[in-house]
């Protein structure tokens, strides 16, 4: 069974990601085609870029880049929910990417962003770019949740008709490439 890290984006005290992380989390676990592996940032505490060499040449010296990096090869496929700050994504989620290279290639990754009027699209169309650079493989399918905080209650995210209906489109495609990509990570 292929493992789903679906990383919760954003790190903020006061923030609704995690609320969105718990909804996609559970669609994934009752889809039982993946076994997933909630990832908090804000948990993860991964300090600001501090190893000495490139991630290209993976000599890592740190205790935390060392588990991170395990953590994320052990994984088959991504789910990031992100919030869209300021046009872009979390700063958060760019040092999680950043700290790490081989680990993401050829693996399969979806979209889960959120904010106001845009739904996050804004900072999706920013976090592509990176994901292509690392390797990563985007589905077309991405869940667009604007004004997020009307859909929240008591800690609660609840996901309209169309947000119900593209999570498991984004979980389809990400099995499908996972099926896909997995010869090109075995080296066959």
């Amino acid at each position: 069974m292929p493992k789903l890290m679906i990383v919760t984006g954003s790190v903020r005290p006061a923030r609704v990601g995690g609320a969105v992380a718990d909804w996609v989390g559970g669609v994934a676990a009752a889809d039982d085609r993946f076994d997933v592996d909630a990832v908090d940032l804000r948990e993860l505490a991964l300090p600001f870029m501090d190893e000495p060499a490139h991630p290209r040449k993976r000599e890592y010296t740190k205790p935390h880049t060392i588990r991170w990096s395990e953590r994320v090869d052990a994984a088959d496929a991504f789910v990031f929910v992100t919030p869209e700050y300021n046009y872009s994504y979390s700063p958060a989620l760019k040092n999680a990417l950043d700290f790490l290279m081989h680990e993401w290639v050829h693996k399969p990754v979806g979209i889960v962003s959120y904010g106001g009027l845009s739904g996050g699209t804004r900072g999706v169309v920013a976090l592509r770019p990176v994901l292509q650079a690392l390797g990563l493989v985007s589905t077309g399918a991405n869940v667009e949740i604007p004004y997020v905080a009307r859909q929240i209650a008591d800690g609660v995210f609840t996901a309209n008709d169309r947000q119900q209906a593209v999570l498991p489109m984004l979980l389809d495609e990400l099995a499908r490439l996972h099926g896909a990509l997995a010869p090109l990570r075995s080296g066959a």
